[in-house]
């Protein structure tokens, strides 16, 4: 990693006009310093990425013993459980955690990564599914610490991946709705750009090609994996007049905007429809009808992500450059059995 000349207070106080004195009073005092002043003094620590002397140890050793994690929503319903293995196990290992909210804004993410520059944070976790901005190049890789990608691989790239098989948990989801006498099921999140929907999508296929059930691309729809995506997908298949018997969908979200379709339309569930999700996310248990989906280890995620993290930072080569781990098949109440005229097309 390139290597970057830390930021000292001279410079602050250069930048925002005052003495090296009103610099460390506005830091430590902030009530004893005018309004105007202190500002000029955290603009200047902010633009120099100047860091106080409580953390003079750890930037003297090069370490701070914090992790960086970048996630463009932390309000999505995955990362709260993934986050909770990450912390535990960095706490274990006398580590802590630094969360930026990246909102899918290029700026915000640069600007979180002045924790790197600045030496605040040792390694990343990366929930974007790429490289951080203006970091593309072979070159600008080598200049980040060391990184695992979390829930979605980061393409093109060297970094380590550590989440749930995709494709094996959609052809197992497939393969139920199968098992229940279904041979028209619609896949809900269709995507060129976003790998785990490719994914699933491939094992959505994988498993009705290993029954020898021909893909119908016109039940093959796009989706963003929001709960609107899921409505109007549905919608769109009842302008069509081209209608499945089950429905997998990408994602929880998307499944119950399948069911909100549905029911919308007083339809009977899952006698005339059978709805699948995948992630077992809170709200799966509780919508009507409870939603059969796949679990996501989600804790085990966030723990194995940052054994691995914290191994790298140790200089130790990764175990595997991809650790996949198992979704678990949670059987509830969306999934019948087909009726006969759906069994024999």
């Amino acid at each position: 990693m390139q290597q970057h000349k830390l930021a000292t207070i001279d410079e602050v106080a250069a930048i925002a006009g005052v003495s090296i004195a009103t610099v460390s009073r506005a830091i430590n005092e902030p009530t004893k310093v005018a309004d105007e002043t202190r500002r000029r003094v955290t603009e200047a620590i902010a633009q120099t990425g100047y860091t106080t002397n409580a953390m003079a140890r750890s930037l003297r050793m090069r370490r701070s013993n914090m992790i960086l994690i970048l996630a463009p929503d932390v309000g999505d319903p995955n990362f709260s459980n993934i986050l909770v293995g990450l912390e535990t196990e960095a706490s274990k290992r006398g580590y802590g955690v630094l969360i930026g909210n990246t909102q899918n804004d290029a700026t915000r993410e640069t600007d979180y990564l002045r924790f790197i520059s600045s030496n605040q944070a040792d390694g990343l976790i990366l929930f974007t599914g790429h490289l951080p901005y203006g970091f593309g190049t072979e070159t600008g890789e080598a200049r980040l610490p060391p990184m695992v990608a979390v829930n979605e691989p980061v393409s093109n790239s060297d970094v380590p991946f550590v989440g749930v098989d995709n494709f094996e948990g959609a052809r197992v989801a497939t393969e139920h709705l199968i098992s229940q006498g279904h041979r028209r099921i619609a896949f809900i999140g269709h995507s060129t750009s976003k790998a785990v929907n490719m994914l699933r999508e491939r094992g959505y296929r994988a498993a009705l090609e290993g029954q020898g059930i021909k893909v119908d691309p016109r039940l093959i729809l796009d989706g963003d994996g929001t709960t609107e995506s899921g409505r109007q997908a549905t919608e769109a298949m009842f302008v069509r007049d081209v209608l499945p018997s089950a429905f997998f969908c990408v994602n929880d979200a998307t499944a119950l905007g399948v069911i909100i379709s549905l029911n919308a339309r007083r339809y009977d569930l899952p006698q005339q429809f059978s709805v699948m999700g995948f992630d077992d996310i809170s709200f799966a248990s509780f919508v009507t009808p409870s939603l059969t989906t796949m679990k996501q280890p989600r804790l085990k995620i966030g723990e194995e992500a940052m054994d691995l993290l914290l191994a790298l930072l140790e200089g130790k080569p990764p175990r595997q450059k991809e650790v996949l781990l198992r979704a678990e098949l949670i059987v509830r109440n969306s999934v019948g059995r087909a009726g006969w005229d759906d069994r024999q097309q």
